[in-house]
């Protein structure tokens, strides 16, 4: 599960969280505080983990994270109309593993957000554990390509 830590007391907090539960500070790191927003995405194992800066996106840029998978830890901005997913060495997201069909996915930007569509892959895409066609990404959402699984981060405005 995605945090984010207390600036104040750096108590590990939901992503979706407002205000710390252990010291009650507030979690939005707008520029009046001065500080930085991370998140830290656990990798592969409970163990393993990595810290990411969200100010490192442009304002209203998403991000992909690979959480499971032999690129785990690699980051993907949002940052094109169209990002495919797929085992073609041409794909934006290239998840070479032969679960993973050469055109699998695509993300779009649309008014307000992104979309994940399935593009005819064989073995599906699932959106936090459901098979879908097209749905909506919504910040935290998990996106399993074959045996990849993918952490969705959206964009700070």
């Amino acid at each position: 599960m995605a945090v984010v830590t207390c600036p104040h007391c750096g108590h590990q907090n939901p992503l979706t969280s407002n205000f710390c539960s252990s010291c009650g500070a507030d979690l939005d790191h707008g520029s009046e505080h001065g500080t930085t927003m991370s998140v830290t995405v656990p990798i592969d194992s409970p163990a393993e983990e990595i810290e990411i800066e969200l100010d490192e996106l442009p304002p209203g840029v998403g991000m992909l994270v690979v959480t499971r998978g032999p690129n785990s830890g690699s980051r993907f901005a949002l940052d094109q109309a169209l990002v495919t997913a797929g085992r073609h060495p041409d794909s934006v997201i290239f998840l070479d593993d032969i679960t993973v069909s050469r055109r699998h996915a695509e993300v779009r930007q649309v008014s307000g957000g992104y979309v994940v569509a399935d593009v005819g892959s064989l073995n599906g895409t699932y959106l936090n554990r459901e098979r879908v066609e097209e749905s909506p990404l919504h910040d935290g959402d998990e996106l399993q390509i074959g045996t990849f699984k993918l952490l969705f981060l959206a964009g700070r405005r």
